[in-house]
């Protein structure tokens, strides 16, 4: 008697642990609004994001030394060539020195805008919703300016 009851224990615990988990995730998750920010491109000009504002936003944030980051780019090249004319931008924001992001993007044909965040980069990634501070990271944004 004592194993079954073990085990009957051992089995409820698991399917209270389980539904609980479900439950938790399947709460609404809340879009957060886009913050406004500025960043300068690889040339130096400087951009904000509301100049994509009524686009559907893909932000990729990456850095040279990050090689899952240089993975993912061909594959954003070719979404963004796919997408384009249904309102998707995709903007890529290097957290990186721009010499090193110039010298990455001299052999590779990207088709959407690279702007460069050094410092602030990490404040921006979670501003973004990065809660983990890892990179690459992406985040959408739907034309309400709401990151999902």
């Amino acid at each position: 008697m004592p194993k079954q009851f073990i085990a009957l224990l051992f089995f409820s615990l698991l399917l209270i642990s389980t539904l609980f988990a479900q439950q938790f995730n399947q709460q609404p998750q809340h879009a957060i609004p886009l913050p406004e920010f500025s960043l300068p491109d690889t040339a130096g000009v400087v951009h904000s994001i509301s100049e994509w504002q009524g686009k559907i936003i893909v932000i990729n944030l990456w850095a040279t030394w990050c090689p899952p980051c240089l993975q993912e780019i061909p594959e954003f090249i070719q979404i963004q060539a796919e997408y384009a004319d249904q309102n998707v931008q995709f903007i890529g924001i290097a957290i990186d020195e721009p010499e090193l992001v110039n010298d990455y993007i001299s052999f590779i044909n990207i088709n959407y805008p690279i702007l460069i965040a050094t410092t602030e980069g990490g404040k921006l990634s979670q501003r973004l919703g990065n809660t983990m501070s890892a990179i690459p990271f992406t985040a959408i944004v739907n034309q309400q300016q709401e990151i999902m």
